[in-house]
């Protein structure tokens, strides 16, 4: 089955494994029409709060995929059978499309979808002139972007990394992207923006059907004022329109968030996304990410050394699945 989501590609189910040890349970039907479905999930033991199910962790999407809302539907309720089995207390699931469960989704977060024409100048042109001025500075402040694979992860990490201590973010392990970089092969790129041979920004990009899709990105904070971001994505949204790409995924962002400004700025139009906690016994508790402690933790991170963050981040961010 073609995916019609990145969290919907098959390489994740290795990749995660891989990475962070989290076991897949993928679940497939075929309809009376012979159409397949699948919906693709993780099961995530915690050593607090419990194990859960999730579709998918650490990406946008999942939930199921299928052009029948009655086998998706099966599917979500395989999924809850499954959990109860090997003991969940949880099911998350983040849809593109509203489910036909008995619970309400949160739908405060949306995926920022860019189209792309054909020629490049055309998108060029329609930017506000803001937006072309500040590429323009980028330009002329001699920074340069340059693409390739695996290869450029060791650059692209640093930056990002960094830049996720000062949000007081648990970072990704490097052996997390390496196993992306490694199992999506052409399909997966790394674009870095450099100033002087020092690379200052990065983002890794997907190719999935006619989309190209951002779910990393990072500009080390110091050269702000250089626009390095804005050099960054123009370049990749150019080389999107020249490679043939019909629509440009910015990723998820908060309703209202500075993120979410950058991303619509450029065009990029709202598509909603509902994300589902499902308890299956008990009371939901309430997110860890909304709770004061949350709140401390990760003031307390943006302060601890940069080497200490790496070594740490990894082993946190396995179980912070959003």
């Amino acid at each position: 089955m073609t995916p019609v989501h990145l969290a919907h590609a098959p390489e994740w189910a290795s990749i995660i494994q891989r990475a962070y040890g989290h076991a897949p349970l993928y679940l497939t039907a075929v309809d009376e029409d012979g159409e397949p479905g699948v919906l693709p999930a993780f099961i995530v033991r915690r050593p607090l709060g419990g194990t859960i199910v999730t579709s998918m962790p650490f990406l946008d999407g999942g939930g199921p995929c299928s052009a029948s809302p009655t086998l998706a539907t099966g599917l979500v309720e395989r999924l809850f059978a499954e959990a109860r089995r090997v003991g969940a207390g949880t099911v998350e699931i983040r849809s593109g499309t509203r489910l036909d469960i008995r619970s309400t989704p949160m739908e405060h977060k949306v995926n920022l979808i860019l189209p792309l024409p054909a020629d490049p100048d055309v998108l060029w042109k329609g930017f506000d002139r803001s937006i072309r001025n500040q590429v323009r500075k980028a330009e002329h402040a001699g920074l340069s972007v340059e693409v390739g694979g695996v290869e450029r992860l060791d650059a692209f990490y640093s930056v990002f990394a960094a830049r996720m201590r000062e949000l007081g973010s648990p970072v990704h392990g490097r052996s997390f992207f390496r196993a992306t970089l490694e199992a999506f092969g052409a399909r997966a790129r790394v674009v870095l923006v450099n100033k002087a041979g020092t690379t200052v920004g990065g983002l890794i990009a997907f190719s999935v059907r006619d989309s190209l899709v951002v779910p990393w990105a990072s500009c080390a904070s110091e050269y702000r004022a250089l626009c390095p971001n804005m050099l960054l994505y123009w370049e990749t949204l150019r080389t999107g329109c020249l490679e043939g790409f019909r629509q440009f995924d910015f990723g998820r962002s908060t309703r209202g968030s500075g993120t979410y400004g950058f991303k619509r700025q450029w065009g990029a139009e709202e598509h909603p996304l509902f994300w589902y906690s499902i308890p299956l016994r008990g009371r939901q508790r309430a997110s860890v990410g909304s709770d004061r402690t949350a709140a401390r933790l990760s003031g307390l991170w943006r302060h601890l050394p940069l080497t200490w963050t790496q070594r740490l981040g990894p082993r946190v961010r396995k179980y912070l699945v959003q």
